[in-house]
């Protein structure tokens, strides 16, 4: 194997690592309590077998993307553990949590054209899995207005991401369809 092929692994398997540890004690609000660290790890699944994405940088920042918001992990671990470059990633698929949430989702919107292809590739994979999992495992605790609302505001941030890999918005768009028709066929869910 080639020292790059290692060195590709290796910022892999340390990304795994760290997010497996900083997402250790966190919940998916499915309705399966599933571990919180199997969206990351799904997220970089996608960019590798739909997206058709191998460089490592982008891989490790897909995993890495929810630790600087969701965890104890700050910008300086991140970039002391792996670098300028898998940090910017990161950054720009972090949200300020110091802003209201509602504020928070008006700038994915609003940012989400202006991103690298590369943060564009780690989003759109993201809310594909985001969009699947709302449903297949819907948050017990969501209306159906609710899960509505979630779909299309993921296709708004979507609307800015495209034009970076067609593979992916293609899936985006068939899993967003296929979830609004299980959410608009749901019965238990209250309005």
């Amino acid at each position: 194997m080639s020292q790059k092929k290692e060195d590709d692994l290796k910022v892999i398997f340390e990304a795994l690592a760290f997010a497996s540890k900083m997402h250790s004690s966190q919940r998916r609000k499915d309705n399966r309590d599933t571990p919180y660290i199997n969206h990351p790890i799904d997220v970089a699944r996608l960019l590798i077998t739909e997206g058709g994405i191998t460089d490592s940088s982008v891989i490790a920042a897909a995993i890495l993307h929810d630790t600087i918001e969701d965890t104890e992990a700050t910008v300086e671990d991140i970039e002391a553990l792996f670098g300028k470059k898998i940090l910017s990633f990161v950054l720009e698929c972090t949200d300020d949590k110091s802003l209201p949430k509602a504020e928070r989702k008006r700038l994915q919107v609003v940012n989400g054209p202006h991103k690298s292809p590369e943060a564009k590739c780690i989003k759109l994979s993201d809310k594909i899995s985001n969009v699947r999992d709302i449903g297949e495992y819907p948050p017990v605790l969501w209306s159906k207005q609710r899960l509505i609302e979630y779909l299309d505001w993921t296709q708004e941030v979507v609307n800015g991401l495209r034009g970076v890999n067609k593979p992916l918005e293609d899936l985006y768009d068939k899993t967003v369809e296929k979830s609004r028709e299980k959410v608009e066929s749901m019965t238990g869910q209250s309005k």
